[in-house]
């Protein structure tokens, strides 16, 4: 006679391992699904980031303040937004 045999009732089966319980995937799933889903965004952020608007309308990194120059330049309102936003509150 086994042990296994032995130790369980003769209606009852074997208990799996665990992970061959779905139960135990199903717990697993959510949180690794949030992990990747993290990851593709990090990844999206990192390869599309958004260019700067300069104060002269050209797009790339400056030191300088984007500050409009022109009130009719179609660029004007951006900037003031971007500007505002970058200022830290008083």
């Amino acid at each position: 006679m086994n042990d296994t045999t032995a130790r369980t009732a003769p209606n009852e089966r074997p208990s799996l391992p665990w992970w061959r319980s779905g139960m135990v995937w199903l717990v697993i799933a959510g949180p690794a699904a949030v992990v990747v889903a993290s990851l593709i965004t990090a990844a999206v952020a990192w390869t599309h980031v958004d260019p700067i608007v300069t104060a002269n309308g050209r797009f790339g990194p400056n030191d300088d303040v984007a500050t409009p120059r022109d009130p009719k330049d179609p660029l004007a309102p951006a900037q003031k937004a971007r500007n505002h936003a970058a200022t830290p509150a008083q």
